[in-house]
């Protein structure tokens, strides 16, 4: 039985068929268009369903959906999440104390002890000693200015002894 649950204009359905040819689409984006186009056709929801593994129900929300706001029903709207918590400021003034002397009394900053002194100054309100460790973890990104890549001269492996060589052995 012909069912009329979405009418695409001729617009919209070649727009629809050049975004499927393109390939790089993420799942939920391909099925939705895939499940628009078989609506189209005039099929059921339990044909489409059955095609694009998505429920009758979800079908009905996207038909609408698309009614509503076109071919941004592709699309999910964007979600709050939780919001960042360490700015580049805290970053930075982390990153700054240990660089700094140690208090009295210790040899070394831990990161427990690290955050105490960040809330301890002001810092921010509160801040554990794992996001301590993560903002202090090393990245491998370049400093400004250097290369991303070493030229052939430049590697240098140490030997047994620990020392670096002064030069590499040739290519085999």
């Amino acid at each position: 039985m012909k069912k009329d649950h979405v009418q695409l204009s001729p617009g919209d359905e070649e727009q629809l068929i050049k975004m499927l040819k393109k390939g790089s689409l993420k799942s939920r984006t391909f099925k939705r268009i895939t499940a628009l186009l078989e609506l189209n056709k005039g099929k059921t929801y339990q044909a489409v369903g059955k095609v694009v593994h998505l429920s009758t129900v979800s079908l009905s929300k996207l038909a609408g959906r698309y009614a509503a706001e076109g071919l941004n029903s592709l699309y999910d709207a964007p979600r709050s999440g939780r919001p960042v918590e360490t700015t580049a400021e805290l970053r930075d003034k982390v990153t700054l104390l240990a660089c700094e002397e140690p208090p009295k009394g210790h040899s070394q900053w831990s990161l427990r002890l690290l955050a105490d002194k960040v809330v301890e100054l002001g810092h921010c309100e509160k801040i554990s000693y794992v996001q301590v460790g993560k903002i202090l973890k090393k990245k491998n990104q370049p400093a400004p200015g250097q290369d991303l890549v070493h030229r052939g001269d430049q590697r240098r492996v140490p030997g047994q002894d620990g020392k670096y060589p002064e030069a590499l052995p040739p290519a085999l």
